[in-house]
């Protein structure tokens, strides 16, 4: 990514016209590895997301790092999901690995949540930055077993130009005004 491109990125909100929400092996098993708190948390503000998305007509793709070993998405996230929303199973760490999710995210503001944050969440968004995407990290739906190692995998992607963002700030730059239709069910999510 040009130093242009980055610096563009940092400065400007993410929309939701050019929005797709990327979910990132947020699994049963691998969640169950992950600290209570973090986990919780996690699981609460991707499903925010996901809710909103759906609300706002954000497209969401979903990651599954080896279903088989892992397991499937946790059920709270599964039951927010339906059939339009893209999955992809997989087994390399970098989501950009599957070329049919490369081809939907390419081209859109990238949200990404998920696990962990200095793997696959890692890997993921320095491909993306690299292939000229914008990617906004939620740092409150990302985590990683080591909360140490969520904090370099965060202070990495920053410093690779990654937007570190928050569920709360997604939501309000996603609505844009007080005025959108879909202002009210937003932010009751957030209560």
């Amino acid at each position: 990514m040009s130093p242009e491109a980055a610096d563009a990125g940092l400065t400007r909100l993410c929309e939701r016209r050019h929005s797709r929400l990327l979910l990132i092996d947020l699994q049963e098993r691998l969640l169950a590895a992950m600290p209570e708190e973090e986990r919780t948390a996690v699981e609460r503000n991707a499903g925010r997301l996901v809710e909103a998305a759906r609300l706002l007509d954000v497209p969401v793709e979903v990651t599954l790092q080896y279903p088989r070993g892992l397991g499937p998405l946790t059920p709270p996230l599964e039951s927010l999901l339906d059939d339009s929303d893209g999955r992809t199973e997989k087994t390399s760490f970098s989501c950009c690995a599957a070329e049919d999710l490369s081809r939907r995210i390419t081209g859109s503001d990238v949200i990404v949540c998920g696990t962990e944050a200095h793997v696959c969440v890692l890997q993921t968004t320095m491909d993306l930055l690299a292939g000229g995407e914008a990617v906004f990290v939620v740092e409150d739906a990302v985590c990683s077993r080591n909360p140490r190692l969520k904090v370099n995998g965060i202070e990495r992607m920053r410093a690779a130009g990654a937007v570190i963002t928050n569920h709360e700030s997604v939501l309000f730059e996603w609505l844009h005004d007080a005025a959108d239709p879909q202002f009210r069910a937003v932010s009751r999510l957030i209560r």
